[in-house]
């Protein structure tokens, strides 16, 4: 617990995730506020490379729900919002404002979105998107990240009409939360000495290590290892990094870059 604490701080301190939504709707007033903040976020260059979709039809949550690994919460949020990383709208500018013609008559080179430019624009949306977090949890308003939105571009690049520089970075169920349902206990986080270093990038030998794990370990049974993993190392390799959904998500993106001149 940081020795320094205001109404904000304690707002970031409390947050956790929420998968258990009551059924009170969120209101538009609190909708509004919620965007705003959003609005309000750092953004490269002020470009505010992102958009922003609420997710109202039910049909679409319902097939979310079931494309973003199988999680029948999200059908049932009463608020959802898709953050896109978005190039889309300022190459559209520069073809409005005949860019590529200026820039034959100077004699100076035309470029597309490159790699770089995909992740300053998922950075832009992601920091978006945290902003808008805060916002809620600040209402009384609980959120979840739904990291599977970057899996199956194409199925989802069909679903929202999404153009050639657009990619889904971050999906967002919003809700107050379910209290008989939601667990009052926040997940723990590593210590910060493991995290926070100065100056030069700090590489953490074998003691470092199972001192780091130490923590998590304490709080997780050995009995609830995933088949085939002997600790919390194999565990989380076969649960999470070996997963068929982090296959998926690498080609997706793979697949998504494609649109991105990434030569």
């Amino acid at each position: 617990m940081p020795k320094i604490l205001n109404e904000t701080l304690e707002t970031i301190e409390k947050r956790k995730s929420t998968r258990a939504f009551a059924d009170t709707p969120i209101t538009p007033e609190e909708k509004e506020t919620i965007l705003h903040a959003a609005f309000r976020a750092p953004t490269a260059g002020n470009m505010m490379l992102y958009t922003i979709l609420e997710i109202e039809d039910q049909a679409i949550k319902d097939h979310l729900a079931v494309t973003c690994d199988n999680q029948p919460f999200i059908a049932k949020a009463p608020y959802i919002l898709l953050f896109l990383a978005d190039y889309q709208r300022w190459m559209d500018v520069y073809t409005l404002s005949g860019v590529k013609e200026r820039c034959a008559e100077l004699g100076l080179r035309y470029r597309e979105p490159q790699a770089g430019d995909f992740l300053l624009a998922v950075t832009d949306a992601v920091i978006a998107a945290q902003n808008a977090v805060i916002a809620a949890e600040s209402l009384g308003i609980g959120s979840c990240y739904i990291g599977d939105i970057t899996e199956n571009y194409e199925d989802n690049r069909r679903l929202f009409s999404l153009p050639r520089y657009v990619f889904p970075a971050a999906l967002l169920c919003f809700g107050r939360p379910n209290r008989e349902h939601t667990p009052e206990t926040q997940v723990s986080r590593f210590a910060p000495e493991f995290i926070a270093h100065k100056n030069t990038y700090h590489r953490l030998d074998a003691a470092e290590l199972e001192r780091m794990m130490q923590n998590l370990q304490d709080k997780f049974p050995t009995g609830r290892y995933l088949e085939g993993a002997q600790n919390l190392g194999q565990h989380q390799y076969f649960r999470k990094f070996n997963a068929d959904f982090s296959f998926e998500m690498s080609r997706s993106v793979r697949e998504a870059l494609k649109n991105w001149d990434c030569e």
